[in-house]
């Protein structure tokens, strides 16, 4: 066990250091005010988080990807398909309502959302969507016609939404859709799809496995669309307290007990699934059921140190620096798009899916490929927001055409790619991004347009960084399309080139 904790904690010091070069960097010019105590934070919450993540991914393999694949195979093999997507449903709502992402979007509007009618409305929408997922797994059925409809139907809703002079929540709708596909439900959502997709089997069992994040993706920005459309009026937004020293001196007290019960509750709930289906269902092998559970423990203490790490160092920082630069825009958009490329890579589900990914593929899109494209996307997402809250344009400007594009470039491309692109997109969108880059484009927001402005132009960049990734990892696919037509051109043109004599000794 050594051996593989030791590979974790490198790949997770690699994945934090490069947006701790940059908070570093950004400390020694005089264009971010930040005082030591918050530097030292910071530094003191990057190590914590090291450990947080390599944990976390730990246990992930050992436990989470166990489960959600044992899961799938056994309900699969029942043949059962109304007890399948019952449980999928249930499944999906209850892992939902577990992710501690949601509950805290869920408490910054609950003065006019209520915040358990958003999370249980969002679990519901997420629950649904991931049974759509199943049965397309089950019937074999084409990832991008089901996504177009779907869009086009949010679109519409947000359409009325803008009729009705509702659209300042278009923001948080879409935020929601990224905001809950988080560290929890991803790699079970994730292994759940390639359980059941493996044990149907068939020659395209493993592009037929990924989709899933992409559809539960959806189900959140519909629920908060529907709810947004009874709500009475907009969102008064509070701005939270983001300063270093209020974290410390919660660290001991309030912090560290709410990030553990967060945790708690949400994989207990994963727990007891496990339990319930492995004693009527499963059956798996004593080593195997051992295993899971020092993967639950390494799970358990990486979220904690990782959460709280975030809260306690991350957020303030990312909020200070966000209200500093906003005093020059062109180093405030540049920088953005700097560190959304390099947060990225510090996203523990990010890298459960690269290594998935990898894994299905035999290799045919690399970890390598699949980071690069991710972190091109994520830096654009933020830049681009950015640009937004300066201008001061709806967030449909970039949605709009940006799902269209994506959803395009789906019919040219092969089908798997198409799939990995939109579950990237729930993924990339993961605590960081939220703990992070959403404090940064807050203080940001507040420092250009005051904090009546917050909602409509901070909130926003989590849907962004779930939309680019869909087309920079489409555009690898149309890579590989336009490398595979040039090499059979130059196959066939070595063909007609040759003589008669050599096509004579080639047969």
């Amino acid at each position: 066990m050594i051996s593989p904790l030791r590979k974790k904690l490198i790949e997770s010091f690699l994945a934090v250091l490069p947006v701790a070069i940059v908070v570093m960097i950004i400390y020694f010019t005089p264009f971010v005010d930040l005082t030591r105590t918050e530097l030292v934070a910071f530094i003191v919450c990057a190590v914590v988080l090291i450990v947080g993540i390599a944990l976390f991914n730990l246990g992930a393999d050992l436990a989470m990807m166990s489960i959600g694949e044992s899961m799938g195979a056994s309900l699969t093999k029942e043949k059962n398909i109304p007890l399948l997507l019952t449980l999928t449903l249930v499944m999906g709502v209850l892992v939902t309502i577990a992710e501690p992402d949601l509950s805290v979007l869920a408490n910054q509007v609950k003065s006019i959302i209520n915040n358990y009618a958003l999370i249980i409305g969002v679990g519901v929408g997420v629950g649904l969507f991931l049974m759509l997922g199943i049965i397309k797994i089950l019937f074999k059925k084409d990832l991008a016609p089901i996504l177009l409809f779907m869009y086009l139907l949010l679109f519409a809703v947000a359409a009325i939404l803008i009729e009705t002079h509702k659209s300042s929540f278009l923001p948080l709708s879409f935020d929601s859709g990224g905001v809950t596909t988080g560290p929890i439900t991803v790699p079970f959502i994730m292994a759940l799809g390639v359980g059941v997709a493996a044990t149907i089997g068939g020659k395209n069992s493993g592009e037929n496995s990924f989709g899933l994040i992409a559809l539960c993706s959806v189900g959140p920005v519909a629920a908060v669309l529907f709810l947004s459309l009874a709500s009475n009026g907009d969102i008064a937004y509070t701005l939270p307290d983001y300063s270093v020293t209020a974290h410390l001196g919660a660290f001991f007290g309030g912090t560290i007990l709410h990030v553990v019960l967060n945790v708690v509750r949400a994989l207990s709930l994963i727990v007891v699934f496990f339990v319930i289906l492995q004693l009527t269902l499963m059956h798996l092998p004593k080593r195997k059921v051992k295993q899971i559970v020092f993967g639950i423990i390494y799970t358990f203490v990486g979220m904690v140190l990782f959460l709280a790490a975030v809260e306690i160092g991350f957020m303030p920082v990312g909020y200070k620096i966000g209200v500093c630069l906003a005093d020059n825009k062109v180093l405030m958009t540049v920088f953005s798009g700097i560190l959304g490329m390099v947060v990225v890579l510090a996203e523990p589900a990010v890298h459960v899916l690269n290594k998935e990914v990898e894994t299905i593929t035999g290799g045919t899109v690399s970890k390598r490929s699949m980071m690069i494209a991710l972190s091109l996307g994520v830096g654009i997402s933020i830049a681009l927001s950015i640009i937004r809250l300066i201008y001061g344009f709806s967030i449909l400007y970039y949605l709009i055409p940006g799902y269209i594009v994506s959803l395009g470039l789906s019919f040219f491309v092969p089908k798997i790619y198409t799939s990995i692109a939109f579950d990237a997109g729930g993924v990339a969108s993961g605590p960081l991004t939220s703990g992070f880059i959403l404090p940064f484009v807050i203080g940001a927001s507040y420092a250009v347009r005051g904090e009546q402005s917050v909602l409509e132009y901070g909130f926003g960049v989590v849907a962004l960084v779930a939309m680019t990734p869909l087309i920079t990892i489409q555009l690898l696919g149309f890579r590989a399309v336009l490398a595979h037509l040039l090499r059979q051109r130059i196959a066939l043109k070595r063909i007609y080139d040759a003589d008669d004599e050599q096509i004579i000794e080639f047969m």
